[in-house]
């Protein structure tokens, strides 16, 4: 896989060469016409990581015109959740902080070469948050405090997945933005078993990661439109 570089910062971009040298052909541009240089020589790029810094309107346009199967992977001395919003928005595949550890670095290009998206926790977050559904109404019993309405496996739309109702629950608690230490203190149960009980129901719904889990979890639940 062909990995290009774009960085100003040579300090910056060798801690990103040191990191990934050994698992992929590696190029280098320091700005917009060294990677043009790179693009009329008909060089061939699977994966961008671009610093912010770099990152203006003419190097996007450039980007989606010349090399528009080329993954961009953005990264920010100081990321930003809004920015980061952006980003994917204008077709990034990846947002993260620029000195991120080189064994997170390899993980996050392995993730975007298998097709998949990077972003960080807090992102990740705020992009579960923005698309969750409301919590369910409580129902009240004459003489009784108000009590959520229980949420079952067997009664959803989610019960073709045959999830069991502890994952089923860990599913819906993803889906509001939960994390595993929440989802933790909530059942009583270990982060360890979270994260086990996760596994599975990556595997059961097919797929990779919370954003994606919390997406069709919440596109399931969504109530059907009214017909006219």
């Amino acid at each position: 896989m062909n990995v290009i570089l774009c960085c100003g910062k040579m300090s910056l971009r060798d801690r990103w060469f040191s990191s990934l040298i050994d698992h992929y052909t590696i190029y280098q541009a320091g700005a917009l016409q060294e990677l043009s240089i790179l693009v009329k020589n008909r060089i061939s790029f699977d994966l961008m990581l671009l610093h912010r810094p770099l990152l203006d309107e003419e190097t996007m346009l450039y980007i989606r015109e010349k090399i528009p199967a080329c993954k961009l992977f953005i990264l920010s001395d100081r990321p930003d959740e809004e920015e980061g919003i952006s980003f994917l928005r204008l077709g990034a595949t990846g947002y993260a902080n620029s000195y991120i550890s080189s064994e997170r670095l390899q993980e996050a290009v392995r993730v975007l070469a298998s097709g998949s998206v990077w972003i960080n926790q807090r992102l990740m977050q705020h992009l579960i948050a923005a698309c969750a559904l409301p919590a369910p109404p409580a129902v009240k019993e004459e003489g009784t405090a108000a009590k959520p309405v229980s949420s079952s496996v067997n009664a959803g739309p989610f019960q073709h997945f045959n999830l069991t109702n502890r994952e089923y629950e860990i599913a819906r608690l993803i889906s509001q933005g939960a994390t595993n230490a929440a989802i933790a203190q909530r059942l009583n149960i270990t982060e360890s078993t979270v994260k086990s009980h996760l596994s599975a129901i990556y595997t059961k719904t097919s797929t990779r990661n919370r954003l994606a889990l919390a997406l069709l979890f919440n596109s399931a639940s969504a109530p059907a439109p009214a017909k006219e």
